[in-house]
């Protein structure tokens, strides 16, 4: 009987929660997809992973920021896994201009004196840099990920670049 009441219980602040949010996060989704089935299936398919992972939200945002931000984060992993999938067939009468090898090991090398600097750098510079360039975050959002306001993240990325380029400058000569 008590199991029954705290299920009707649990289910009842779900679909609160659900109610409540939901359209928001289907607007937001509807912004990054730009596909209103494709929305409303991530909108379902964050609700099971939110209902799933509700344990794990700790309190040290406001719920609706901890609810967008893994929403956010969700339409742009699906979003990014559907461009690794995607097939792409080459047409038969377009040209195709392919890079040297050695313009191809230049650009190889220089990823990889990248990659080196920015293992040298601070953690939280690399981060930062990440989430801008890397992930293509606002902003704001890179704001709502660190817990910062968005001053402050444009002068750690601006700090973060500066020191990135003045590695770089001095490990490529």
């Amino acid at each position: 009987m008590i199991r029954q009441h705290l299920n009707a219980t649990f289910s009842g602040c779900f679909e609160n929660l659900y109610n409540r949010y939901a359209g928001k996060v289907y607007q937001q989704c509807f912004a990054i997809t730009k596909d209103s089935a494709q929305a409303q299936d991530f909108t379902h398919d964050i609700f099971i992973r939110i209902f799933a992972h509700l344990d794990q939200f700790q309190g040290r945002s406001s719920f609706s920021t901890w609810l967008y931000s893994i929403s956010y984060n969700y339409c742009l992993d699906q979003l990014k896994r559907a461009k690794r999938l995607a097939i792409t067939y080459l047409s038969e009468d377009i040209e195709y201009h392919c890079t040297s090898t050695e313009e191809a090991e230049k650009v190889d090398y220089t990823l990889y004196q990248l990659a080196q600097v920015m293992k040298s750098i601070p953690p939280q510079e690399a981060a930062v840099l990440r989430l801008k360039y890397q992930d293509g975050l606002p902003l704001s959002q890179i704001g709502l990920q660190l817990n910062l306001k968005e001053s402050a993240v444009k002068m750690r990325l601006k700090r973060s670049r500066i020191k990135v380029k003045q590695l770089c400058q001095t490990v490529m000569g």
